[in-house]
């Protein structure tokens, strides 16, 4: 797998149109959408890391199943899809079942990935808790103003599939 063939694609299509960050556990899936996001090497591994705000739904599958995929759509015809899944909570709602959303098995985990996208499979391999005292406080002023810090999660890139 060369995950790094289409990283540059993958980071300015989260850029421009959002991804879908996905997360499960006990069978129940919630895709998140994201805009932010590093793909690089780290511990000598291939890796994804992502932020997620310590109030979001996301964040608690995550720490009870180290997995997620992270699906980049190719174009703008998720953007509906991406609008919802970004201003809903999946506490409240299948957000695959509302936007109608065709998943895809992962190959390496058990969390699928979303249809029409390159899908990064993911092994989260540490993990780190934002916190005021640590962020600069220009970001404090413009991203945190609540108090909302987000974890980072560094996932090792366990697949890479187009599809």
């Amino acid at each position: 797998m060369n995950f790094l063939e289409n990283s540059g694609k993958a980071l300015t299509n989260m850029g421009t149109f959002g991804a879908y960050l996905t997360a499960g556990y006990d069978g129940k899936f919630n895709p998140m959408t994201i805009g932010w996001g590093q793909i690089g090497i780290s511990q000598g591994k291939s890796v994804f890391a992502v932020m997620v705000r310590q109030s979001r739904y996301t964040k608690e599958l995550l720490d009870k199943n180290p997995v997620f995929t992270v699906s980049v759509p190719f174009d703008t015809s998720h953007k509906t899809s991406l609008a919802f899944c970004g201003s809903k909570s999946g506490r409240d709602y299948d957000k695959i079942k509302e936007c109608k959303l065709e998943t895809v098995p992962s190959k390496e985990i058990d969390v699928p990935g979303i249809s029409g996208c390159m899908v990064y499979e993911c092994r989260v391999i540490y993990k780190t808790e934002m916190s005021k005292e640590e962020t600069f406080p220009e970001c404090n002023e413009k991203w945190y103003k609540n108090g909302d810090y987000h974890t980072v999660y560094t996932g090792e890139i366990l697949n890479y599939k187009e599809n």
